[in-house]
């Protein structure tokens, strides 16, 4: 096996089993995330 072929076969089995989530995935937390983004602004109190 070439070394070329057997970096990427190393490189394709590593991405297969990385399971890293990332912020802007589906999900509870990307659904927590917008709705506290689309809440109404507080409003402020002038002196």
């Amino acid at each position: 096996m070439k070394k070329n072929q057997r970096f990427i076969k190393s490189v394709v089995e590593t991405a297969a089993k990385n399971d890293t989530v990332m912020p802007w995935a589906r999900g509870a937390r990307r659904a927590a995330f917008i709705a506290k983004r689309n809440a109404a602004p507080l409003a402020r109190k002038t002196a």
